[in-house]
């Protein structure tokens, strides 16, 4: 008997049958479907180990998956408190207030944090002059204070400054 399919050839040798293939892709095909015509037989796992096996899941899902859960649940509404600080959002404390309400009422008031920080306040900007949060003014001044300092400490420690210091007569030779 000779099947051919596709340059896939499947041959009787020796009361044998034998896959033959062009590639290796219908190689793999020619196994897939050689495992696939093979008669199945079970294969039992003795009653100790599968009571054994049954208990450890047994204590991963009845310790695991609730703590997963709350971790879950805790990282799920926090994350608009994340969104406003990362957008600098002007009411970040108010949102963060409003997260932990909503852990504390069990998500109700998930869905107003979320559009809150997301959204932009209309009249902030007009109330208080500026529509970003204190911290991000913080952060702004700090790094332009720390670039400040480097190039003072640059301007100091070059070359050409330290020859204008050493020409430049000191108090003690001018007088």
């Amino acid at each position: 008997m000779q099947f051919k399919f596709a340059r896939l050839s499947l041959v009787e040798k020796k009361g044998r049958y034998m896959f033959l293939a062009k590639s290796r892709s219908r190689l793999v095909v020619a196994v897939t479907i050689a495992t696939a015509l093979l008669p199945m037989t079970a294969h039992a796992v003795s009653g100790h180990l599968e009571d054994a096996i049954a208990d450890v899941l047994v204590w991963v899902v009845l310790v695991m998956v609730p703590i997963l859960a709350i971790w879950l649940f805790w990282k799920l509404h926090v994350l608009p408190e994340v969104i406003a600080e990362k957008r600098h959002h002007p009411q970040a404390d108010a949102i963060k207030a409003l997260c932990l309400m909503s852990l504390v009422f069990g998500g109700m008031l998930w869905p107003f944090a979320w559009l809150w920080a997301y959204t932009k306040p209309v009249g902030y900007r007009l109330a208080y002059g500026r529509d970003k949060h204190d911290h991000y003014y913080q952060e702004i001044s700090a790094t332009e204070d720390n670039t400040a300092t480097e190039s003072k400490t640059e301007i100091h420690n070059s070359p050409q400054e330290k020859a204008r210091q050493e020409a430049r007569p000191g108090p003690e030779t001018a007088g």
